[in-house]
């Protein structure tokens, strides 16, 4: 199989790390050979966070490049359009329509851009668009958004719902499962 990319992209403290490990441990169950690499930035202080997931019969990067990705899962509308040059032709966005101002708007000196996500619809770009932070609040916790777009991003894939229900038991910690386990259906059927 040819390696496959995802970015998984977003603001630090919004679980772009836990995506990750989940994924990970989707494809790792799958039976390919994974490669992730994580690039924090500011991520202490709500700055942009970036995960390079590949996969395939054989990876020898973890890095993504521009125009490589298959698939880029952003947690943020800002992030989706700061990212969506790495997207390959024909690959695809999954995105929450949440945004999350960063620093120099919260200091006044920019604005937050408009009309993003119809932007990025204008360009052809194949996207979904959910908003998962009101979905993760209807599963009980806004810091379920990321699990939202986990069960978005498994309804756009071929693996097994007991493979992904595997990785959420593995990696979500006990007492958060039940939760997580709703949000990730809402998304799942978003």
């Amino acid at each position: 199989m040819d390696t496959k990319s995802i970015m998984i992209v977003g603001v630090g403290g919004q679980g772009t790390l836990l995506a990750s490990k989940i994924i990970g441990n989707v494809l790792l169950s799958a039976g390919y050979e994974v490669r992730i690499s994580e690039v924090h930035g500011m991520s202490q202080r709500g700055g942009s966070v970036v995960t390079y997931v590949r996969y395939g019969s054989e990876v020898h990067s973890p890095i993504v490049e521009k125009g490589q990705a298959d698939i880029i899962l952003s947690f943020e509308q800002l992030e989706a359009a700061r990212w969506i040059s790495h997207l390959k032709k024909g690959g695809r966005l999954i995105t929450s329509t949440q945004k999350l101002d960063p620093m120099p708007v919260i200091t006044g000196a920019a604005q937050y851009p408009e009309n993003i996500l119809e932007k990025l619809e204008k360009m052809g770009i194949d996207m979904t668009a959910v908003d998962a932070l009101s979905l993760a609040c209807e599963a009980g916790s806004a810091k379920a958004s990321n699990v939202v777009l986990m069960g978005v991003l498994a309804s756009q894939t071929d693996f097994d719902d007991d493979i992904w229900q595997k990785a959420l038991e593995e990696c979500v910690p006990p007492k958060f499962l039940e939760l997580n386990k709703k949000a990730f259906e809402l998304g799942r059927n978003a």
